[in-house]
């Protein structure tokens, strides 16, 4: 069997089946190790403030110098994919953020670990950007196409709360240093793994020009949105300073599709945007992240808050939830999609999520795990396992080889703009009464970046 990756506009060859699979565990280890960077890095913030005497507001910034960065280099990062090679910027990327990592470990000041922090965000945007395009080129036969998404969507739904798992283990057992430290030797596996079952580009293959005017726009639209998000609840969403962030931000992207309607090669064909698949994935994919990204620091706040969890047992409590999505994605959400398309699983597994979100609602302050929180983790489980798949394949099915990586790029995107609001504290909620609201407050910072 031989499966054709095309690449800057070259063709390589795998003929081993085995070979591609490996590639694809490869791909999910990078993944999962950018995806539980926030929620691991949110169990250690209190360790972090402690250690490096950061103040309240500045230690929100060990959060956001990542977020805003990430965001931001996510689209830029999915077309360089396309013009210069999927696998060379995969491996620039995961080089970046590792080193980034190693850094951050190794940080002894504030403006040091902020710093390393934001440029982890650029190599792990540039990773996950086109680590999906990657994978589809790996996968072109629509069942293995299916199976291999499920694999890697499950990684990238379910890391947040081995994120929360591995941190307490860490920071309980060693010291805030390794949630970094950690990074580097599966970094360097990454690396050295890409090299060997993944096949390099011809050198000095090029697909195209940059438009530099679109990238330098489009980036800074993304970075001033992110920045107004993760500061909105802060600053006061009404605030002049976040309206005023926000305008810049539209102002940027209306300039950036103007450039892009008239430049000869544009970084983002506005014609994707009249793809059915792709317009509703981004839909999709902005409001699933925010409710998903929510209900899970919600979640980890009411066990913590309101039921007294330390956070490994915070970790431990979200595994039902874990291990259902795992089982769908892995096996049963593929045969799904390939029984029934993308559109019934995809409404089947929302309604699902939906129903446990509104259950979750209802827990009480003097609530229970097994009554009020495991009903809504099940569902969740079984709605996220399902929906999850079909998201992704949507986002990715309907666009040529060549622009697979800008695809990856945006439906990143989207995921990260739906999450970003939801990685920041919630402010008061009706479990902040009297008998919580003096709760230990390195307790409620486990999950918060202030």
């Amino acid at each position: 069997m031989t499966i054709e990756i095309k690449e800057a506009g070259t063709v390589s060859e795998i003929t081993d089946n085995r070979r591609r699979w490996l590639a694809l565990y490869v791909l999910c280890l990078a993944s999962l190790m950018i995806v539980l960077d926030v929620t691991i890095v949110g169990v250690a913030l209190p360790s972090i403030r402690t250690d490096l005497k950061f103040s309240e507001t500045s230690l929100a910034w060990v959060v956001n110098g990542y977020l805003l960065t990430y965001g931001g280099f996510l689209l830029l990062g999915g077309r360089l994919g396309d013009l210069f090679g999927h696998r060379r910027l995969f491996m620039a990327g995961i080089s970046v953020f590792t080193i980034a990592s190693l850094a951050c470990g190794l940080a002894t000041t504030q403006w040091f670990l902020v710093g390393a922090r934001s440029v982890q965000g650029i190599g792990g945007a540039v990773a996950s950007a086109v680590s999906l395009s990657l994978m589809m080129n790996l996968f072109t036969e629509p069942a293995e196409r299916a199976k291999a998404m499920g694999i890697f969507g499950f990684v990238a739904s379910g890391g947040g709360s081995i994120g929360v798992l591995l941190g307490g283990i860490l920071t309980d057992a060693l010291n805030w240093h390794w949630i970094f430290l950690v990074n580097f030797p599966i970094g360097v596996l990454v690396v050295l793994l890409t090299l060997r079952l993944l096949p390099a580009p011809a050198a000095g293959a090029s697909a195209g020009r940059l438009d530099v005017a679109g990238a330098v726009t489009v980036t800074s639209s993304l970075m001033l949105a992110v920045f107004a998000i993760v500061n909105g609840n802060q600053e006061g969403w009404t605030s002049l300073r976040t309206l005023g962030v926000l305008g810049g931000a539209a102002a940027l992207l209306a300039t950036f599709v103007a450039i892009e309607s008239h430049v000869r090669m544009p970084l983002m064909p506005l014609r994707l945007f009249r793809l059915r698949n792709i317009a509703t994935s981004q839909v999709v994919g902005v409001l699933w992240a925010a409710a998903m990204f929510a209900w899970f620091f919600l979640a980890a706040l009411y066990l913590q808050l309101v039921l007294g969890y330390s956070p490994l047992q915070v970790g431990l409590a979200f595994l039902p939830a874990n291990l259902i999505m795992g089982a769908l994605s892995i096996g049963l959400s593929a045969k799904l999609v390939m029984r029934f398309g993308i559109k019934l699983p995809l409404a089947t597994g929302l309604l699902l999520a939906a129903a446990g979100l509104a259950l979750f609602v209802r827990a009480p302050v003097g609530g229970s795990f097994v009554v009020d929180v495991l009903p809504s983790m099940i569902l969740l489980g079984f709605g996220a396992g399902m929906a999850f798949n079909p998201v992704l394949l949507a986002a990715m099915s309907d666009v040529e080889p060549s622009e697979a990586g800008l695809a990856s790029g945006l439906v990143n995107t989207s995921f990260m703009m739906g999450g970003a609001q939801a990685s920041r504290p919630p402010g008061r909620t009706r479990w902040l009464t009297p008998a919580t609201a003096n709760w230990p407050r390195s307790r409620a910072d486990t999950t918060s970046p202030s």
